[in-house]
């Protein structure tokens, strides 16, 4: 009985780090296809919040979509992919890390590094199963 639970534990959470590693691609598809602002928007959880700068955090759908309506963003392309990616046993709960690069449009239109980095994003499943990011 102990062995079934744990095999049932550890299906969950495979399964589960199979969705969000989909989940992520997705939203970096999104990102890339429909722009910054759109793909931000819609994977985050309606409390979602994510960290920008040394101490800014942004709260909310309202307030991540507000973030990224600027012209900066509208010009920018973020590339990125995760490196790892784990899941509570609860099949609930997971996050991601890798690596990314910020890019922007110069005046003719060619991209120019902007600057790389590492993120790192905490995931949720909701209610209708879906994965959306609660911290990024």
């Amino acid at each position: 009985m102990v062995m079934s639970l744990y095999s049932t534990a550890q299906t969950v959470r495979e399964q589960s780090i199979k969705e969000i590693n989909a989940a992520e691609n997705a939203f970096a598809k999104m990102a890339a296809e429909k722009g910054v602002q759109q793909a931000f928007v819609f994977y985050a959880a309606e409390d979602a919040v994510i960290k920008r700068g040394n101490d800014s955090l942004v709260r909310g759908k309202v307030g991540i979509g507000n973030f990224y309506a600027t012209d900066f963003f509208k010009r920018a392309l973020v590339v990125w992919a995760p490196n790892f990616t784990d899941a509570a046993e609860s099949g609930d709960m997971g996050y991601t890390f890798g690596n990314f690069t910020w890019q922007l449009k110069d005046e003719s239109g060619k991209l120019i590094e902007e600057r790389k980095g590492i993120f790192h994003t905490v995931w949720k499943k909701q209610k209708d199963g879906t994965w959306k990011y609660v911290w990024d």
